[in-house]
């Protein structure tokens, strides 16, 4: 497929005309425009199925609930294109993974079990049966059931996700790797280390009550944008949006909403941020620490001038510990330190704090722009030590907000997607099933990706996602895969990973959200968990595209039937009338009571939060700061090597995770093409380089291994010096695997050291 290549610089604001265009064409380029227009209407509401893209809540309101990127998303799994047997003898397992990300999903659906023919390098259609019964046979001659590898993707339903955790659990390991691992693993450690849970203490309407709005390290325009309606609503009545986010947004700058006539169809357009700072990448933990510092200036000020100090003094003294050595670890970073690490100067972070101090209600917000460096946990945690010196929780219009990516990745985690599960949860699911799980921690993503090299995992399940490309260290995470006896993939649509094959591959066709989910007892729907701990219905309108496609929680069922027998869980049973599989869930789950009848409740029903209501899960009960020290560098390991560059990995606009679903990056201003770098002007200068040369990426590490990707577009762009961004999976090749974070093992993708040399490939763009 070709696609003619440009750079324009956009000029519009988020949202507006722009949106409704790509939305309505991407409506129209499925081939299904009508059952699209009607499965919009359905997305997001009740007796309708949850968006399956990000996972922003719902305000049930709004007559179309749903986004650009969400529009995307639907009439891409809606297409009624599907893969049938001759498709894959047309085409070589080989052929196809010398094609693009974009081409294999644009193929369509997957409509039939398929399982790999390593003499014809081809898949092959196989009965369910057969392919039950090939996982049985695999699992059965394991040594230990720790040769297995349970990944799940953040789409899977709550439903799915109890099913598969019970059954590997039966089975006998915690390995659960998941998509978690690599993106917000530093949110839940971090708020459990100081708050005692490991989610958000804010609801969506918290938005409509907060003076101020502290949006870090997070591009909602394109990865979340009904968030650009919360914070558009925020701003218009009078709150202060201050972002720190390294490159220039359009959406967190201006957004024009698409259900406004007036400003759909003229240039109106309203403000988002009122402050936009820009700190180095890696550079958050220290803006908010200048922040804290310049705080603690003024209320130290105050209390010699016999008035009444900043913090809250109350809240700090009743529900807090340690506040002591964390003011004494501020004393002790130095301005010069804060403004070198932050790439921010000292007024400005006074700035910052300013308007932190006028506020009464504040919330912080942040996604993966905080949570996959080194010091991710330190960083989360330094945010919530802001909080909790003015007392930001617990109150309305205040509090803490990481903004999940997949739709229902925390609700994985509440089902027991955890490869270090609570001693509570397993007594629980003992006590009422009555086996003996295991309790040794199993595998996170990266460590099962080690494992995997090493050779001690046989067998490879993934509950949807795309591995091989969502992962890092690309060839080393290739050749990880296929070290593996087996390899088992349940998705919607062919990927990146379905090629990188183990000894045995097979294939499994599923619904998606869209679709109606027939079983034994009559149609089924599903629960998803939002960023704000609501738990919704989802059930889908539109017929299968084939017979054979069965749903996630069948072919979890139909696995774990196979391998374990009936003697504990009757599993066909369950597959039949998901009502069952929720009765389970209400009786080992906290926070599920009712549950079958709470799904009927329109908007979906909390599932609440103790940090929320100033009970700390914690050992003393007490929310605790962290006095952790700013790091000297990103870059411990290599050693007295100083990195020209910092590059960050990120999507552009017509992706969702690993899913390409266009060449344009809109807001960007990149059409056509993929493989770009964004660069600041000078530094282009300093190199001898002009925008539109071709430059070469080369990774700095300590282990010797070449990691580089070549031939990519320089563009000059409004990033600090020393500071990159290009798009995954694309870059993934140049984040090496031993590179993760402090406590989380998620790899250190929006810091990655590296330096730039001008390519010999030519300048024009390639044809992909």
């Amino acid at each position: 497929m070709k696609f003619k290549p440009a750079i324009k610089p956009y000029t519009g604001a988020a949202g507006g005309w722009g949106s409704l265009e790509a939305t309505t064409r991407y409506v129209f380029d499925s081939k299904q425009a009508f059952k699209n227009i009607r499965n919009l209407l359905r997305v997001n509401k009740s007796k309708g199925f949850d968006c399956p893209g990000c996972a922003w809540g719902d305000d049930n309101t709004s007559t179309f609930s749903f986004c650009e990127n969400g529009a995307k998303a639907v009439s891409w799994e809606a297409t009624r294109k599907g893969l049938d047997a001759a498709f894959f003898a047309q085409h070589s397992v080989s052929a196809l993974y010398r094609q693009s990300d974009y081409f294999l999903e644009y193929q369509g659906r997957l409509t039939q079990p398929l399982r790999y023919d390593a003499q014809t390098d081809r898949y092959a259609p196989v009965s369910w049966e057969d392919a039950f019964a090939l996982i049985a046979q695999h699992l059965r001659a394991l040594d230990h059931p720790n040769q297995l590898e349970l990944y799940t993707s953040g789409r899977a339903s709550n439903e799915a996700s109890y099913l598969y955790q019970l059954f590997g659990r039966m089975f006998g390991t915690n390995n659960f790797p998941d998509c978690s691992n690599m993106c917000h693993e530093a949110s839940g450690t971090g708020l459990k280390h100081s708050i005692g849970v490991g989610k958000g203490t804010i609801h969506l309407n918290d938005f409509e009550q907060a003076d101020a709005i502290f949006v870090f390290g997070q591009n909602p325009g394109t990865n979340h944008p009904r968030m650009l309606h919360s914070l558009r609503h925020a701003a218009d009545r009078g709150a202060s949006i201050v972002t720190f986010n390294t490159l220039r947004e359009r959406g967190l700058e201006r957004f024009a909403d698409p259900q406004n006539p007036l400003e759909l169809l003229t240039p109106k357009s309203g403000r988002i941020s009122s402050r936009y700072f820009q700190p180095n990448l890696g550079g958050d933990m220290a803006a908010v620490r200048g922040m804290v510092k310049a705080l603690l200036e003024t209320h130290r000020r105050r209390l010699a001038d016999n008035q009444p100090g900043l913090f809250a003094a109350d809240f700090i003294q009743a529900h807090t510990q340690g506040v002591e050595a964390y003011l004494a670890a501020v004393d002790a970073t130095t301005w010069e330190h804060i403004t070198r690490q932050s790439g921010l100067s000292e007024q400005q972070l006074r700035e910052a704090a300013d308007i932190y101090r006028r506020a009464e209600r504040v919330i912080c917000t942040w996604a993966m722009g905080v949570t996959q460096h080194k010091h991710s946990v330190a960083t989360v945690r330094e945010i919530v030590n802001l909080q909790l010196l003015f007392g930001q929780l617990g109150k309305p219009g205040a509090g803490l907000c990481p903004v999940r990516g997949h739709s229902n990745v925390q609700g994985n985690r509440t089902m027991g997607i955890d490869e270090k599960p609570s001693a509570a949860m397993l007594d629980s699911l003992a006590a009422h099933f009555d086996f003996t799980p295991p309790r040794a921690p199993g595998h996170s993503t990266v460590e099962a990706l080690e494992a995997m090299l090493r050779g001690e995992i046989r067998v490879l399940i993934a509950l949807g996602g795309n591995l091989a490309a969502a992962a890092p260290d690309t060839a080393r995470t290739e050749q990880a895969i296929r070290r593996c006896a087996l390899t088992v993939h349940i998705a919607t649509k062919l990927n990146r990973s379905h090629l990188i094959t183990g000894a045995d591959a097979l294939i499994l066709p599923t619904l998606g959200r869209t679709e109606r989910d027939m079983q034994a007892t009559g149609s089924q729907y599903v629960t998803v968990e939002d960023s704000f701990s609501m738990v919704h219905a989802s059930e889908g309108v539109n017929p299968p595209i084939s017979g054979l496609q069965r749903s996630e929680t069948a072919i979890v069922a139909g696995i774990a039937h196979a391998v374990l027998g009936g003697e504990k869980l009757d599993w066909p049973r369950l597959a039949g009338d998901y009502n069952l599989i929720r009765d389970h869930i209400e009786a080992t789950l906290p926070g599920f009571a009712d549950f079958n009848r709470r799904c009927e409740q329109p908007g979906g029903f909390y599932l609440g939060n103790a940090a929320a209501e100033l009970r700390f899960n914690t050992p003393d009960g007490k929310a605790h700061f962290s006095a952790a020290a700013l790091p000297d560098t990103l870059f411990p390991h290599i050693g007295a090597r100083t990195a020209p560059f910092t590059l960050q990995t990120l999507r552009s606009h017509d992706q969702y995770n690993t899913t390409i679903y266009g060449m344009d990056d809109r807001y960007r201003g990149v059409y056509g093409q993929r493989d770009v770098v964004f660069v600041n002007p000078e530094d282009l200068a300093t190199l001898g380089l002009a925008d539109g040369d071709r430059v070469d990426i080369e990774t700095l590490w300590h282990d010797g291994v070449d990691r580089k990707v070549c031939g990519f577009k320089a563009i000059s762009y409004d990033i600090p010096r020393g500071n990159l961004a290009a798009y995954y999976p694309e870059t993934n090749p140049l984040v090496p695997l031993s590179s993760f974070g402090d406590g989380t093992h998620t790899p250190t993708s929006k810091s990655v050291p590296v330096r730039l040399v001008r390519s010999p490939v030519a300048a024009d763009a390639r044809i992909i």
